[in-house]
């Protein structure tokens, strides 16, 4: 995240209202807040950046979604901020991206969760991979361009499960969170687009298993 648009949200109405309270709960709400929840924000824009694939879009999702995240902020647990915060982004995309981008793009926000469940290919690989990795892929600051790429073309369903696992290093726990499936579905949607991107990689010019 930019320190430009840190220093935005910082000036928002609403947090700027809550630093301004006479009443001390407000307050320390706002320091809570800020302690809690922002040191997340890179991790809430880079999903963010990835569903919208866009910088611009992917700022104003966010800012968005922190001002719903401190809404809302009284009902948290404390518990998991990271999940807690991306699972509103998450949402706060997906309804951004519904009022903001064509009919395809709405379509390929669903699969069917029981036909991913019974491809056991699909779980064969998730479990045990296939040749060459993702995250070996992932490393590979050379070819970085073409698997951003790669990623871009994934369905948005399979895409935030490969970067909410590969990029954010999140658990199977966490990722069903944030999207609201079972931790069956995540793997078997991981599985999927992992298949995706190793296809992918080996059919595109430059994707052979050179060393």
């Amino acid at each position: 995240m930019t320190i430009e648009f840190l220093a935005g949200f910082s000036r928002s109405p609403m947090v700027r209202g809550a630093e301004r309270s006479p009443v001390a709960g407000e307050k320390l709400k706002a320091r809570r807040f800020e302690q809690v929840v922002m040191p997340h924000l890179d991790s809430a824009y880079n999903l963010a950046r990835w569903l919208t694939r866009s910088d611009a879009d992917a700022q104003d999702v966010v800012q968005e979604a922190c001002l719903r995240a401190f809404k809302y902020f009284d009902g948290f647990d404390g518990q998991y901020a990271n999940a807690w915060l991306l699972k509103i982004v998450r949402n706060t995309c997906f309804t951004w991206m519904k009022d903001n981008r064509p009919a395809e793009e709405s379509i390929a926000l669903e699969d069917n969760a029981e036909e991913v469940d019974r491809d056991e290919t699909s779980m064969h690989i998730s479990a045990s991979g296939l040749g060459r990795s993702p995250e070996a892929l992932l490393i590979e600051k050379r070819e970085s361009q073409r698997l951003d790429a790669l990623i871009g073309q994934l369905p948005a369903c399979y895409r935030e499960v490969v970067i909410l696992r590969e990029m954010e290093d999140m658990s199977y726990r966490d990722i069903a969170e944030i999207v609201g499936v079972p931790i069956g579905t995540v793997m078997s949607r991981l599985a999927r687009g992992r298949q995706f991107l190793q296809s992918s990689w080996r059919g595109s010019p430059h994707g052979s298993d050179r060393p």
